[in-house]
């Protein structure tokens, strides 16, 4: 019997890796890989798939919002993917649900998937609802990751999407927000900024640079273990050696 799978995830990367992951399982049928939670509601409702793999940080509609707007008789198996969330970790630990941390490691990708497999199989609906009913209360206090960033521009406020952020740059006690053809600059260290924005969307390649991931199209080797980095945009920044084991968070060792 084939298992209708769902990948959701807003990074295309994360999406692809995981893909790539589950294209050797024979009986994995994805059915769908929506990037946001909107989407995702709406093919669980239409396809009732019998597995999803859901993001717990996406923009507009994250993976607890996702579940709650779910038609109870179409809930399918859940293995939440997120990027060491300390809270969720703990929630998903409490109530016996399963989690995958990105990078997804493929020996703990397994250990989900059998999971899953015999839930799917002993038809464990309605203890799978019990558990996500609960989950669902226990997140409802949390204070929400923020999608937008407030930038003083010319007497004024900017809220820039993180979604339009396409990569970061120190400038002394300031850093540089490049969106598109607009930069904005903003009274904050890259360290302070790198612990507000989430690690699962930005990546510091060096000292005075961070990307968002989603914007990397082509990643070049160098010597010395460098990497040349080139974004959708054409720009080319580089991943410096120092900052090597950041590749994983691409899926690379």
């Amino acid at each position: 019997m084939k298992v209708r799978t769902l990948i959701v995830d807003d990074q295309l990367l994360a999406r692809e890796l995981l893909r790539r992951m589950l294209k050797e399982e024979s009986d994995i049928q994805i059915v769908g890989m929506p990037a946001s939670g909107p989407e995702a509601v709406e093919l669980i409702n239409s396809l009732a798939p019998d597995l999803v793999f859901l993001d717990v940080r996406m923009p507009e509609l994250d993976g607890f919002g996702v579940l709650a707007q779910i038609n109870p008789a179409r809930m399918p198996v859940i293995i939440f993917v997120t990027a060491n969330d300390d809270f969720a970790l703990r929630a998903f630990d409490v109530h016996a649900l399963d989690y995958l941390v990105k990078p997804c490691a493929p020996d703990r990708l397994q250990t989900a998937l059998n999971r899953a497999r015999n839930q799917i199989r002993r038809n464990q609906a309605g203890e799978i609802h019990r558990r996500l009913g609960a989950l669902l209360e226990d997140v409802k206090a949390q204070p929400q990751l923020a999608e937008r960033l407030p930038v003083k521009s010319e007497g004024r406020i900017i809220f820039l999407r993180l979604t339009d952020i396409d990569w970061v740059e120190a400038a002394d006690n300031y850093v540089k927000l490049h969106t598109g053809s607009e930069t904005h600059m903003l009274r904050e260290t890259m360290t302070a900024l790198e612990s507000k924005l989430p690690s699962s969307r930005f990546l510091r390649i060096s000292r005075s640079v961070m990307v968002n991931i989603e914007q990397i199209k082509e990643l070049h080797p160098m010597f010395h273990g460098e990497y040349v980095v080139i974004l959708r945009s054409g720009t080319k920044l580089t991943l410096t050696r120092g900052y090597r084991g950041k590749l994983q968070h691409l899926g690379l060792s």
